[in-house]
């Protein structure tokens, strides 16, 4: 994550303890999504399949949209 320098470590560490969401993808990796109220925006973190070790974390700009599609 060290060129995503606006993403906090706290962040991404807040992510994964208490998920808003969380899907396990097909390759047992898992995508998991949070509110920073900071940032005032969704951070989603992709996990391997220990749900500890990070493999990506981004603001996912999209998320909120798809959440309020029915």
């Amino acid at each position: 994550m060290k060129d995503r320098s606006e993403i906090r470590r706290e962040w991404v560490e807040a992510v994964v303890r208490t998920p808003d969401k969380e899907v396990q993808q097909d390759d047992r990796k898992y995508q998991m999504w949070g509110f920073v109220a900071e940032a005032g925006k969704y951070l989603r973190v992709i996990t391997l399949e220990d749900r500890e070790t990070v493999d990506n974390a981004f603001f996912d700009r999209s998320y909120a949209r798809k959440q309020a599609t029915p």
